[in-house]
């Protein structure tokens, strides 16, 4: 069992940067793969950045490569989203999850809470 919990999020002006993390339980947090999905109102979840267990592998959406960072700590159990140059379509609830690959989908077993990102123009 793996217990996700996001914080970060916030209210930020177009431009800006924000920086999201995944804290996580369990003494086996380095053998799973952490994805970083979002949900904007009225949209599907949508897959964001993923990173595999090891840290060495990476992943973006194509929408945020080269704004979006994804990095882990396996020593604290944390992941964290570094998110620059925010656009207002950036704007959705953003949720980490927990699971045994990479996925570009939802298809992940561990979910946190979710933590509200709103970009204003």
């Amino acid at each position: 069992q793996v217990q996700l919990v996001e914080s970060g999020g916030g209210l930020v002006q177009a431009g800006g940067s924000l920086r999201l993390s995944c804290a996580a339980s369990g003494r086996t947090f380095s053998r799973y793969a952490v994805g970083w999905l979002r949900q904007a109102p009225g949209k599907q979840r949508e897959f964001v950045a993923a990173i595999s267990g090891s840290g060495s592998s990476t992943y973006y959406a194509d929408s945020v490569k080269g704004r979006f960072t994804v990095s882990r700590d396996n020593a604290k159990n944390t992941v964290h989203l570094q998110m620059n140059s925010l656009k207002p379509e950036d704007t959705a609830v953003y949720y980490c999850a927990a699971g045994p690959g990479v996925v570009f989908n939802t298809n992940y077993n561990y979910w946190g809470q979710g933590t509200q990102v709103t970009v204003s123009s």
